[in-house]
C-alpha cells in the first residue's frame, strides 16, 4: 500500500487535462539529469499508452550520452538545436507538464515560450519553494525524485495498468540516479515498494545500473583519474572536499555533456568526509554541485554562497566570476559554515 501524498483535488484537475488534452509537451530543466529525463520519458510513455498521439518531450539543451539508451530518448526535442520547432510545440500544446524544476529560470531560454503559452500547465516537482506559474502545482520536497512522483501520479489517476515496461524503465532510472543508486534520500520503505512494482513491469534494474554507471568513454575515465589524483583537495578540519575543473582542463579530456556527472560524489567515499563540492568552469559562468551525508544541509550552503539550493544532501548553484574567485568563496564558506561544527549548523538552520 502506497500512502496518498498528492492532494486529491490536484490529481483530479490534472487528470481532466490528461483526458481532454490532445497535444502535450513535457518540459524539464537545463542540463537534464537522470531524474529530469526519467520523469519526462516515463510520463511520455504513459500518455502514449493512454492513446495520446501528439506528445513531445522538450529540453533546453543536450543530455549525457549514457542516457541515450532510454526508450524515447531519440525523440526528445533539444531547444538548443531546434529552437523554432521546440517553441512551436510549446505554443500549440493544450497541456504543458513542467517536470523536475520549480521556477521558470531553471529552463533558461525555454522560459518565455512556456510562460507565454496558453496551454494548461502542470508542475510536478520535488524542489523547495515552487514559483506560482502553473495551474496545478504538485510540489513535494520530501519525495526522493520527480520520477517517484510521476509513478504516484499515474497510480492515483487509477491508470497503473497503462504503465508499461518502457515507462517503468525510465521512472526507475530517475529514481535510481536522484538517490545516488539508493544511497541517499532513499530510506523510506515505500520507495522500495515502488521499485518492486517497476520490476514486475519487466525492467532489468541491474542492466539499467550498468548502462548509466558502468559504460564510460575512455576520455571520461581518464578525466576521473586526473580529478582524483590532481584536482581533489581535502579539508580535514571541516570534513570537506573540493574538486575543480577549468574549461582548459575539460577541453584536454575532450569533454562531452555529462562526462563529469557523479564526480561530486567521489570524495564522499573518503572516511570522515561528509561534504563535497565540485566547481566546474562553463562558457559563461561557474557551475557548482554540492553533496553531503548525514545532517549537514548542503542546500543551505548553496543558497548562502552560490545563489543556489536544492535538497539537504544534494544541491547546486552558480557563480559569476573566475574559478579562483569561486574557490575563495567556497573556502570562506567553510570557515563560516563548518560541516564539522554543530554550533555552526545552528546558525544557518
Amino acid at each position: 500500500m502506497i500512502t496518498k501524498i498528492i492532494q486529491e483535488e490536484k490529481i483530479q484537475k490534472a487528470k481532466k487535462y490528461v483526458e481532454k488534452g490532445e497535444s502535450f509537451v513535457i518540459v524539464t530543466h537545463v542540463s537534464p539529469d537522470g531524474d529530469a529525463l526519467g520523469s519526462s520519458l516515463g510520463l511520455y510513455h504513459f500518455l502514449s499508452a493512454y492513446g495520446k498521439d501528439n506528445v513531445a518531450v522538450v529540453v533546453p539543451n543536450a543530455f549525457p550520452s549514457f542516457y541515450r539508451w532510454m526508450p524515447g530518448a531519440k525523440d526528445v526535442v533539444i531547444h538548443e538545436k531546434y529552437p523554432d520547432f521546440a517553441e512551436k510545440l510549446i505554443k500549440e500544446a493544450d497541456v504543458i507538464f513542467c517536470l523536475d524544476f520549480n521556477e521558470p529560470k531553471r529552463i533558461e531560454k525555454l522560459a518565455p515560450a512556456v510562460i507565454a503559452s496558453e496551454g494548461r500547465k502542470v508542475m510536478i516537482d520535488h524542489h523547495l519553494n515552487p514559483a506560482d506559474f502553473c495551474r496545478v502545482t504538485m510540489s513535494y520536497p520530501e519525495m526522493s525524485s520527480t520520477s517517484e512522483m510521476i509513478f504516484r501520479f499515474i497510480c492515483r489517476m487509477g491508470m497503473f495498468d497503462l504503465l508499461n515496461r518502457d515507462a517503468a524503465a525510465c521512472i526507475y532510472t530517475g529514481m535510481m540516479t536522484d538517490t545516488g543508486s539508493f544511497t541517499y534520500n532513499s530510506n523510506k520503505p515505500e520507495i522500495y515498494t515502488i521499485v518492486s512494482e517497476l520490476i514486475k513491469k519487466g525492467i532489468d534494474k541491474d542492466l539499467i545500473y550498468r548502462k548509466v554507471n558502468q559504460v564510460y568513454s575512455e576520455c571520461r575515465l581518464r578525466m576521473m583519474g586526473y580529478v582524483l589524483y590532481e584536482k581533489m583537495r581535502v579539508y580535514p578540519e571541516q570534513q570537506a572536499a573540493l574538486i575543480t575543473l577549468s574549461k582548459e582542463e575539460l577541453d584536454r579530456f575532450q569533454y562531452q555533456t555529462g562526462d563529469t556527472e557523479g564526480f561530486v560524489n567521489l570524495p564522499l567515499s573518503i572516511e570522515n568526509v561528509s561534504f563535497s563540492v565540485f566547481i566546474r568552469e562553463d562558457s559563461d559562468y561557474i557551475k557548482v554541485s554540492l553533496r553531503s551525508v548525514g545532517d549537514f544541509p548542503c542546500n543551505q550552503f548553496a543558497s548562502t554562497y552560490f545563489n543556489g539550493g536544492g535538497h539537504k544532501n544534494a544541491s547546486g548553484g552558480e557563480f559569476y566570476g573566475s574559478l579562483s574567485e569561486a574557490v575563495a568563496v567556497f573556502e570562506k564558506g567553510l570557515q563560516e559554515f563548518n560541516p564539522n561544527k554543530s554550533e555552526d549548523l545552528g546558525k544557518h538552520a
